[in-house]
């Protein structure tokens, strides 16, 4: 979908288990950060990657056809071309070694469906800030290798979340995410989170706070953060804190509230920038409250960290509304904007 995802990040449209092996492999040897010389062996690599030995065993294969790995004796591989006198190398393999850190999956274990879906939500909350935009079904299909059932049950669930919307004989929308919807949205939440808070604190396991503290810390000192990371602080505080409170219509309006929670995603992603020190701080000082039973001073540093939340949230759409629109992949996501896209029908798209 959008040009959004790392280059380490293998593809998603139907890649098998040993074709993901093999791609952060292939990928790990031409970077350099596979030692020449490193003796390569199926079950060293089959823990490491939480998979058995078959995918390994392929993906090893493969690369040896390509060149990038030789048989040592018989017994596993070598990082050297055929040709290579190389003094073997006998060292742990880490995930360092491969280019990721200790959070990251090294195979994706998710269904295709739930691959899917992930990418849907990644494309669509990035493009709602941008504009207005249309999803056509059969292309999106085509494009994940997958059937339009799937895709549609993807896109349902991001309706749910208040990421896209569709009228009935109509194409899918997304966007545009505007500072008057921003300010609505937060006034929901300002409305709900704080009440929900209250109901909730009591009934909050302290494992999931001292993990929410620990996770925050994690951010806060990580040199490298992604998005995603960022989003699921958020989440832990504003969402899955507040199902403690037992009253599931209310998280469900509260998801369909948490759009603006992409801008924050976008802005780091885009501009490179370190975690926002004032979301973190916030967020441990509630967390903090909760920990020592002061659910209702928790609550009203909640109420604040709203408000500032919004503050933070509008100034950032007004840098986001400079920068170029996303690169978007071929027919699959499109502007629906008819100056943006003149073949488009302009009835369509009115509001």
């Amino acid at each position: 979908m959008l040009t959004t995802h790392d280059n380490k990040k293998p593809d998603i449209r139907g890649t098998a288990r040993y074709e993901m092996i093999h791609q952060v492999l292939q990928q790990a040897i031409k970077a350099k950060t596979l030692p020449v010389g490193l003796v390569m062996l199926e079950g060293p690599l089959a823990e490491l990657f939480g998979t058995s030995r078959v995918p390994v065993r392929r993906a090893l294969g493969l690369l040896h056809e390509e060149g990038l790995l030789s048989r040592f004796e018989g017994r596993g591989f070598i990082v050297a071309a055929a040709d290579q006198e190389i003094e073997p190398v006998r060292m742990p393999l880490n995930r360092t070694m491969l280019g990721f850190d200790q959070q990251q999956e090294l195979v994706d274990t998710r269904s295709t469906g739930e691959k899917v879906l992930s990418d849907l939500h990644e494309a669509l909350s990035t493009c709602m800030v941008f504009g207005h935009y249309q999803l056509n079904e059969a292309s999106a299909a085509e494009f994940y290798h997958v059937s339009r059932n799937v895709i549609r049950e993807s896109l349902m669930r991001l309706r749910d979340r208040g990421l896209v919307e569709k009228e009935p004989y109509s194409q899918w929308l997304a966007g545009p995410l505007t500072a008057r919807e921003i300010r609505e949205h937060y006034e929901v939440r300002a409305s709900l989170e704080p009440a929900a808070l209250r109901r909730a604190g009591p009934l909050i396991p302290q494992k999931h706070i001292e993990a929410s503290l620990t996770h925050i810390e994690r951010i806060r000192t990580s040199k490298v953060s992604t998005g995603i990371e960022l989003e699921q602080v958020e989440d832990d505080l504003h969402l899955l804190s507040l199902e403690f409170a037992g009253n599931r219509a209310l998280v469900d309006i509260l998801r369909q509230s948490h759009s603006t929670l992409t801008i924050a995603r976008i802005f780091h992603e885009t501009l490179s920038l370190p975690v926002d020190e004032a979301m973190v701080s916030e967020h441990q000082v509630i967390y903090q409250l909760l920990l020592e039973g002061r659910w209702d001073l928790a609550a009203r540093n909640l109420d604040e960290h709203l408000a500032n939340a919004q503050n933070r949230t509008l100034k950032k759409l007004k840098v986001l509304s400079v920068l170029p629109e996303p690169t978007l992949p071929p027919t699959s996501i499109a502007s629906a904007d008819p100056q943006h896209n003149p073949a488009a029908k302009p009835p369509l798209f009115q509001k």
